[in-house]
């Protein structure tokens, strides 16, 4: 089997890095990269030694998976495209603006038995994989996302933004079905929602609490997960976990003091778009389902959209005009 041919559809800042990984990877060849912006596409073409191409149509029949890493309003009529060609694909989060085309595109690459693996990149962090180990069943969370602002990624509201990776991981966690939200926010210096924070609450009673900033002074990626006799917390930006577990006293009639066992892992800095590329690449040559499967997108979206729309209806919500004095 000779090497699979990939593509990159979008090559902004997010997309070249895309473009990047696939150039070094051994096991497929960069054919092609796609923008809109044709001296965008060129420029990462030369950078890379491959084709460009200003409009995706042009490769359908000429690549065997993709990456589609454009404006978000656009990704279900690409990937259309190239699902409905038989081309497997990584698809930058969120999924898609609506529940109805997530779920379209997730039918079309089942029926045509095709690779659907969305980009909630965190998953891949090697802290986020052993918070996963060590945690069974969670009690309490709470996370908070923060980070300065910048333009990139404004085409979306914060929840779209940044909080659909933790909705994600949340949601990955808990094992049972959320049965309420309760979400606050408000616009700061775009006409979305900038800050945001939303309390779930699970059947089995699990809450998660997670907070998203895009307008912070520094940046802050934490989770804490608490469950019984068990306290863990991943920095996520740094790939840390500690976690502290209560030992059992021998003997319940002696004075003997609480005991804690406190584990502390490091993990040396890791690609995780690289890692991300690479499970993606394998689940295409396996045949065997990705880490973040379209169905994961999808559930992950329809919260987010949730959150959304209950900010925008709330009374609390106020949207502040760029530039207004308040």
């Amino acid at each position: 089997m000779g090497k699979l041919r990939a593509a990159v559809v979008g090559v902004g800042y997010l997309g070249s890095f895309h473009a990047e990984k696939y150039h070094l990877l051994p096991d497929v060849e960069l054919v092609a990269v796609v923008d809109s912006v044709k001296e965008s596409a060129e420029l990462v073409a030369k950078r890379f030694n491959t084709e460009a191409y200003t409009d995706h149509k042009q490769i359908l029949d000429k690549v065997d998976l993709v990456s589609v890493v454009v404006p978000t309003e656009h990704h279900y009529t690409v990937a259309r495209d190239f699902l409905d060609a038989g081309v497997h694909m990584l698809l930058e989060k969120p999924i898609t603006h609506s529940l109805a085309r997530a779920e379209g595109l997730i039918a079309l690459a089942a029926k045509n038995n095709l690779i659907l693996q969305v980009g909630h990149v965190e998953r891949f962090n090697p802290a986020i994989r052993m918070m996963y180990e060590k945690i069974k069943n969670p009690a309490f969370i709470e996370v908070h996302r923060l980070a300065p602002f910048n333009r990139r990624g404004t085409d979306v509201d914060v929840v779209l933004d940044l909080m659909i990776h933790d909705i994600d991981i949340v949601l990955s966690m808990v094992n049972s079905p959320l049965i309420d939200i309760h979400p606050v926010g408000t616009s700061v210096l775009t006409d979305h929602v900038d800050i945001a924070n939303a309390h779930l609450r699970f059947e089995n009673d699990c809450v998660a609490n997670i907070t998203a900033s895009r307008v912070s002074t520094s940046k802050m990626r934490k989770i804490r997960v608490f469950e019984h006799d068990t306290y863990c917390s991943v920095d996520c930006g740094v790939r840390r976990l500690q976690l502290y577990t209560k030992l059992p006293i021998q003997d319940p009639d002696s004075n003997e003091s609480l005991s804690i066992n406190i584990e502390e892992h490091n993990f040396e800095a890791t690609d995780q778009l690289l890692e991300e590329i690479r499970s993606f690449i394998d689940s295409v040559q396996q045949g065997k389902a990705p880490l973040v499967p379209g169905e994961a997108g999808k559930r992950a979206l329809e919260v987010a959209l949730e959150i959304s729309e209950r900010i925008k209806s709330s009374k609390i919500y106020r949207r502040i005009a760029p530039g207004t004095a308040q």
